[in-house]
């Protein structure tokens, strides 16, 4: 999907920029999960807080040689070692229909799984602007809020908002790892939303 690969290059040149105007050592790096569509919000969030976390945002098309695999596993593995990395939390912006989507599933369910040397990520869920108070949570988002494992919050209102969003899912990693819930089978393709 050449809109999806052009939307995350230009999101990943905001954030790239936004994260050099910092040095601060004690940043997180975090992956960014979004729907395409909200690319205007998460590049309004990237302005105004990429500075605050080293950040990562090119994620999962359909272009990619390893999503029609059959093997959650292998599928998985791809996903963790190409873009989650050295990342330790990630962060899923919620739009309107950020819930329907495979790619966010997917993005989440690996954040969530051990791998190799890889601890499984920290997991903060953050309301884009348009969604006010209230947003719909993608399922596997929704099972570890539910869990107590991940926090859901209205989009910041300070740079240190956010900064002690992205520290406590940070800490969740080794406090409340026995809560992470990734039971849910991996979504085999998008909902209709709207």
């Amino acid at each position: 999907m050449v809109l999806r690969k052009d939307s995350q290059r230009r999101v990943q040149k905001v954030a790239e920029s936004a994260a050099r105007r910092s040095t601060d050592n004690t940043r997180h790096r975090c992956f960014v999960s979004y729907h395409a569509d909200d690319e205007d919000e998460v590049t309004q969030f990237m302005e105004d807080f990429g500075d605050q976390f080293i950040g990562t945002v090119v994620g999962v098309t359909k272009d990619d040689d390893f999503v029609d695999s059959d093997d959650t596993d292998y599928v998985m593995d791809q996903i963790r070692e190409r873009y989650l990395g050295s990342t330790t939390v990630t962060i899923v912006l919620i739009g309107a229909c950020t819930w329907s989507r495979k790619f966010v599933d997917w993005e989440t369910y690996a954040s969530l799984r051990q791998y190799k040397t890889y601890a499984p990520s920290g997991l903060v869920a953050i309301n884009l602007p348009s969604q006010g108070t209230s947003g719909t949570l993608p399922k596997r988002v929704k099972d570890n809020k539910t869990s107590g494992y991940t926090n859901y919050y209205s989009y910041p209102a300070t740079k240190s908002a956010l900064r002690g969003h992205i520290n406590e899912a940070f800490d969740a990693r080794t406090t409340k790892k026995d809560k992470i819930d990734n039971s849910e089978p991996r979504r085999k393709s998008n909902s209709a939303c709207g």
